[in-house]
């Protein structure tokens, strides 16, 4: 009697365990139908990977129990966490704006929780901090990295949950998150992976670029970059600077370092007789010097894009890339952009399509718009990596190796 009892127990157990840790609800009711880019988190897969990362560490069980701190968490925020988070970019809006949307099961809840955050009331149910803004609509909540598109999101707001038919499967399987890219009704997909010390995207393939990372790494720039033209003309239509096919550009190469320069700032203040008297103030910034090599068959034709483009103004500077000055120089194989305040060689050439970003002290005292929690997981970053071979597609976020997993790591910040 006492087996059958604690069969039928531990059946309910596990029924109970699939239910809160595997099934899951596919519906994508929170995706616009002008979404050109979605990003899925499957957080029951992310819960089970939490799991097993803290049952694999008794040293995080009792830090977890003992912490006991009188603050409300997301889990007790009011807000329904769905099983797959849905974040979306609208397209013709920025890069940098992405949005998502989740139903609240407590409003007043949630009200308290954006106080407890620090989030500062903007306009009516418009809250907003640092990088992010969230708009309080119904029973629903909008998040973003903008505010500029919540008018256009809230007309369609009525019809969210009908206004798409698509499925979590049409997106992901099996990785933690995913990244699609929407044209034309096609959908192209990069699997998302948290590992324990590093987030890897790709596109599903087994290219690997372990040999050319480690090249890199060894060679100590703040930033390499080799890109043919397809890649040029995807990595510059990112930032709203798409080249043209016409230019005829062949491929791209980028070398920088970062360097703290002082920077002198002239102010003017009166005395008690009002005489204007010139103030000097020295500050340390961080820039970077740099060298970009253009290849193309028609040097001639990149200039006058450029040009056309405004791009280049009377000292002939190059005034698409911020940092400055700089100079431009017409080649016979292409054209040459580099900084005047130190100039540096290109690196030498290992013949792929990759860009390649070193972590380094100088830019992270520069960055003063990041939280203390932002500036932990930037100071635990190694290196930024992009790398394509034919179809095959690769991104890694490398993080310093550590006892701890991400997932953990970032739970203790």
């Amino acid at each position: 009697m006492k087996k059958k009892i604690f069969a039928f127990i531990l059946l309910i157990l596990l029924v109970c365990g699939y239910f809160v840790l595997y099934h899951s609800d596919k519906e994508l009711k929170y995706v616009p139908g002008n979404a050109d880019v979605v990003v899925l988190v499957d957080t029951k897969k992310a819960a089970r990977q939490y799991l097993v990362s803290f049952f694999a560490h008794p040293s995080e069980w009792f830090k977890s129990q003992n912490k006991g701190r009188n603050v409300m968490s997301v889990k007790e925020s009011g807000v329904r966490i769905p099983d797959f988070l849905q974040i979306f970019h609208i397209e013709n809006t920025g890069f940098s704006e992405w949005y998502c949307i989740l139903k609240l099961e407590n409003k007043s809840k949630f009200v308290t929780f954006l106080k407890q955050e620090k989030f500062v009331a903007k306009s009516n149910n418009v809250f907003g901090k640092d990088h992010f803004f969230i708009k309080i609509e119904g029973e629903y909540c909008i998040v973003g990295t903008s505010d500029s598109a919540f008018k256009n999101i809230k007309s369609l707001f009525g019809d969210y949950p009908r206004k798409t038919d698509f499925s979590s499967d049409r997106f992901i399987d099996g990785s933690l998150g995913s990244i699609s890219i929407i044209s034309k009704g096609k959908v192209q997909n990069f699997p998302i992976h948290l590992n324990s010390d590093n987030i890897e995207i790709t596109n599903g393939n087994k290219e690997d670029f372990s040999s050319l990372i480690s090249k890199l790494e060894k060679r100590g720039y703040f930033i390499e970059a080799e890109l043919d033209k397809d890649n040029i003309k995807a990595v510059t239509s990112i930032f709203n600077k798409s080249i043209s096919d016409s230019t005829q550009i062949n491929s791209l190469q980028a070398t920088a370092t970062l360097q703290q320069v002082n920077d002198t700032i002239i102010t003017y203040v009166y005395d008690d007789d009002f005489n204007e008297i010139e103030k000097k103030t020295i500050q340390k910034i961080t820039e970077p010097n740099y060298t970009i090599s253009i290849k193309t068959s028609a040097p001639e034709k990149v200039l006058q894009y450029f040009q056309d483009k405004k791009w280049i103004n009377t000292q002939n500077h190059f005034t698409a890339i911020p940092f400055q000055p700089n100079i431009l120089e017409e080649k016979a194989d292409g054209i040459e952009i580099y900084s005047t305040r130190k100039t540096i060689k290109p690196s030498f050439r290992l013949n792929g399509n990759y860009i390649f970003i070193k972590n380094n002290a100088l830019l992270l005292s520069s960055l003063k718009s990041l939280n203390s929690k932002e500036k932990s997981v930037f100071s635990n970053l190694n290196y930024i990596f992009y790398g394509n071979k034919n179809q095959d597609y690769f991104v890694r976020l490398q993080f310093k190796k550590e006892n701890l997993p991400l997932i953990l790591r970032w739970q203790n910040d």
